[in-house]
């Protein structure tokens, strides 16, 4: 039994094997139904504008045993592989460009595996429209006819364009560009072209017309966004030509001449018209309606005028004609007409030029003597001009004209028939100048007007001017500079001055003369115009050095012109500096500088600038400086005591004599010496008070004495704010009206603070030892006090305030010593000049130097005033 058990057990394990094998189910995918993105592609869609490489669905599956699966995807033999897919996730990707017009669908092979089993699946994806196709014309360009007659409204043309795209993407309408200026019209649904209503075609304005068609499709999305499209196409119309317009004439107006010379037969003018219908012309007939008389001829066919009888039988100088030309069809009806106006004109023949005649016959040159300047409109007596055309009518009218320098003279009449006496009027009797001209010469030109000829004639005048004494004499120059140095001898030129006169004869002869207050020191030679000074006359810049006068050139009837002269006498170094003495005395505070002046008379820099220097000083000489431009004697800066001088000098007696040069800076250079006695002393206390010894004790200290001042100012100014304020609230608290009153109030006595620089040297020794008197005046004076308070209706305040006493005079110096005859004088030591003597006063400006500055500054104005005028 045991070994019957073992055996039937390898066969149970087959059995289970088998039933385990026949269990293995295969892999399906999921049925999500068409709307979804997931599944097994089943009923899907994809628009056509759908970018390539975008994952546009996810094939999903599963197995039941639950064995990882894998997914695939294929395509039938030849066809184009659009789509790629991922085998393990299953997303599915758009690997090549969708175009639903080329093939709206695509079958698609898709298969899921558990790698034991496969399952395949055959799907349909859908291509969806998108609106990426326009309008496509199918008989457009085109060109076509129409006759200028058709109707207005009619259809002409119809205009078809499909759009592959489905919706309202396929969909079309029609427009014209620029439909408002176009003649025609289109049906927007249908593409039919019409005629626009109430307007007609015109072969003769337009022969071909352009019309660009926009078919435009109904819109619809394209890449998310909406999009509308449209195309355009040019119909080409020819218009063709129908009978409808008559002849028209070329080159009217219309004009013709017969002349005295024409015989019958004689051609007079040629009209010329063609048919309006420039398409399909028709011949043209001539013919005359009315106003030929019967002595004119037409040809039919060429439109040729001409003449049929002799001019003298013509009975009117004028003909208005009336031409007909009609229109001849091919069974030789006449059909439309035109109507034109030929004017025939009988003229004399233009065989005669304008001729200008003398008292002697026919001339070409006349002359004429005058005086320059005759009144303007004066008839130019001496000459006898005629002119005369012998042709009749237009040819013998003509103009006169003078040609000739400027437009001095005018000639009269300007217009002539047949004949006239011509005369010639002065136009502008200023021009007409012997000085400028001495003859004239003019052409007289008669020129035809209205012939075809325009005949003309000359004739030359030449009129000869006599002189008049027209002009005054002409400086070279409105004014005349001088300068002449001083101390020159009498007799010495000055200046030579020109004047002209353009006159001939003796009225062109030129004398001078000189006039005005400063012409006394200077003379002037008529005939040349060479002034110079008086034979007497000594000139000197210190004295006066600006002279100005006029000088007058006149010509031998009177006429004159005058010119100013300014003269300027240059100075000259002829005075050396001088001292006010040759002794001087003077008292040095430590600290303060003493000055000592030289004034040297010369009128003019450099010669009146002196320059100091010390040139010896005892008993030491080396203590002081000098400014040498103001002459400011210093001690040296280390010197600031008493006991330093005395330290150097080893004297007690701090009393110098000191020899101060002064030398101008004019070549040659003077000098001149003096000397000097110098006591130096330390500085005491001011007379001032207080405020004298604060000055005192900070004069090297600028600031605090800045400082004190600006405090005194502000207080100052404190208080007047005060007080101000205190007036104006007392003014405001008063509200009637104070009448005027006169007080009399007596001045109080003023004591005025006197202050003595001790840096300052007085100008005379003898000043420092000078008494100070105060004189006190009591004065009633009479004072009106205005009253402050009465509404302010007088704006004006006057007061009267004391004048101020006179000034002091100031003491004199002490006399020099005598000079005794025949004793020797003391001599100043000097370096290189003696000492000269004390200078003589300047003069006194008197009133006639006054007036002669007045007169040139009054000239120096008008000069000015002159050029001003010359360069405007």
């Amino acid at each position: 039994m045991k070994n019957v058990k073992i055996l039937h057990l390898p066969l149970l394990f087959v059995f289970v094997h088998a039933c385990f094998a026949q269990a293995d189910f295969a892999p399906y995918f999921y049925d999500n139904g068409p709307y979804s993105h997931n599944g097994n592609l089943a009923l899907f869609s994809l628009s056509e504008d759908t970018a390539v490489g975008t994952q546009i669905y996810c094939l999903n599956g599963t197995d039941p045993e639950g064995h990882e699966v894998r997914y695939g995807l294929s395509f039938d033999p030849g066809s184009k592989e659009y789509f790629r897919v991922d085998p393990i996730s299953g997303n599915i990707t758009l690997v090549e460009k969708l175009d639903r017009e080329k093939q709206d669908s695509i079958d698609v092979h898709v298969s899921i595996t558990d790698g034991q089993s496969k399952v395949v699946e055959r799907v349909t994806i859908f291509v969806m429209d998108a609106n990426d196709e326009k309008p496509e014309f199918e008989n457009m360009p085109a060109f076509i006819d129409v006759l200028e007659t058709s109707a207005s409204g009619s259809s002409i043309y119809k205009a078809e364009a499909v759009d592959r795209d489905t919706g309202s993407g396929g969909s079309v309408t029609y427009y014209l560009q620029n439909s408002q200026a176009s003649l025609f019209t289109i049906d927007r649904h249908s593409g039919v072209l019409r005629i626009k209503a109430g307007e007609m075609l015109d072969y003769e304005k337009t022969k071909t017309h352009f019309v660009t068609v926009i078919a435009k499709d109904g819109g619809g999305n394209f890449n998310g966004k909406e999009q509308v499209l449209s195309s355009f196409a040019t119909l080409t119309i020819n218009v063709i030509d129908a009978q409808d317009t008559p002849p028209s004439f070329i080159g009217t107006p219309y004009f013709g001449y017969v002349y005295e010379v024409s015989v019958p037969g004689s051609e007079i003018f040629t009209v010329i018209a063609k048919d309006g219908d420039v398409g399909n012309p028709n011949p043209i007939c001539y013919s005359f309606e009315d106003g030929d008389d019967g002595v004119f001829s037409i040809n039919k066919t060429s439109g040729c005028i001409t003449l049929l009888t002799l001019p003298m039988y013509l009975k009117r100088e004028i003909f208005n004609i009336k031409v007909k030309a009609s229109e001849v069809s091919l069974e030789g009806r006449l059909m439309d007409y035109s109507v034109t106006t030929v004017v025939i004109r009988v003229v004399d023949l233009n065989n005669n030029p304008p001729t200008f005649y003398g008292e002697n016959g026919p001339q070409n040159m006349f002359e004429l003597t005058m005086y320059e300047h005759p009144p303007e409109g004066e008839i130019l007596r001496g000459l006898k001009i005629t002119v005369n055309d012998s042709d009749q009518g237009a040819n013998a009218k003509f103009n006169l004209r003078l040609i000739g320098p400027g437009r001095m003279l005018r000639v009269v009449p300007q217009t002539v028939l047949n004949e006239a006496q011509v005369t010639i009027l002065v136009e502008d009797a200023e021009a007409m100048d012997y000085e400028k001209h001495h003859f004239l010469t003019y052409k007289l030109l008669a020129v035809e007007i209205d012939t075809p000829e325009r005949f003309s004639a000359t004739a030359d005048i030449v009129i000869h001017l006599m002189d008049t004494n027209d002009n005054a004499p002409k400086f070279s120059s409105d004014y005349y500079i001088a300068r002449i140095p001083e101390n020159s001898p009498g007799g010495s030129n000055v200046v030579s001055v020109t004047a002209t006169d353009p006159d001939s004869g003796p009225w062109g002869e030129v004398k001078y003369s000189l006039y005005g207050s400063g012409a006394e020191m200077f003379l002037i030679q008529s005939a040349s115009g060479i002034i110079y000074t008086q034979p007497w006359a000594s000139l000197d810049a210190e004295v006066r050095s600006k002279y100005n006068f006029y000088v007058k050139a006149e010509d031998a009837e009177g006429k004159y012109n005058l010119a100013e002269v300014f003269v300027t006498v240059l100075d000259l170094n002829d005075h050396p500096p001088a001292f006010n003495d040759n002794f001087l005395e003077k008292t040095m505070v430590i600290g303060a500088p003493v000055k000592i002046e030289a004034v040297d008379d010369d009128a003019e820099v450099p010669n009146n600038v002196i320059e100091y220097a010390i040139m010896k000083a005892e008993p030491d000489n080396n203590i002081f400086d000098i400014n040498a431009d103001t002459g400011e004697i210093m001690l040296k800066s280390y010197i600031k005591s008493m006991a330093i001088i005395q330290n150097i000098t080893k004297q007690r007696d701090c009393t110098w004599s000191l020899v101060v040069q002064a030398r101008d800076r004019g070549q040659p250079s003077f000098s001149t010496t003096a000397v000097i006695k110098i006591d130096i002393t330390e500085a005491t206390q001011l007379n001032g008070g207080p405020l004298g010894s604060f000055l005192m004790q900070n004069r090297n200290k600028p600031l605090q004495i800045l400082g004190m001042l600006a405090g005194v100012i502000s207080v100052t100014v404190i208080v007047t704010v005060i007080i101000s304020t205190a007036t104006f609230m007392r003014n405001k608290k008063s509200n009637r009206i104070l009448p005027n009153r006169r007080v009399r109030r007596r001045p109080q006595k003023q004591h005025t603070w006197n202050f003595k620089n001790p840096f300052k040297k007085p100008e005379r020794p003898e000043e420092k030892f000078r008494t100070e008197e105060v004189q006190e005046q009591e004065q009633e004076i009479e004072v009106i006090v205005e009253n402050v308070n009465y509404n302010n209706n007088v704006s004006n305040v006057v007061r009267q305030w004391p004048l101020p006493p006179p000034p002091c005079a100031p003491c004199l110096p002490p006399p020099p010593p005598p000079y005794i005859q025949g004793q020797k004088q003391w001599a100043v030591p000097t370096v290189s000049a003696a000492v000269a003597i004390k200078p003589k006063k300047k003069p006194v400006m008197t009133r006639q130097d006054t007036v002669n500055r007045a007169l040139v500054s009054e000239l120096k104005m008008r000069l000015e005033q002159k050029k001003m005028l010359k360069h405007s």
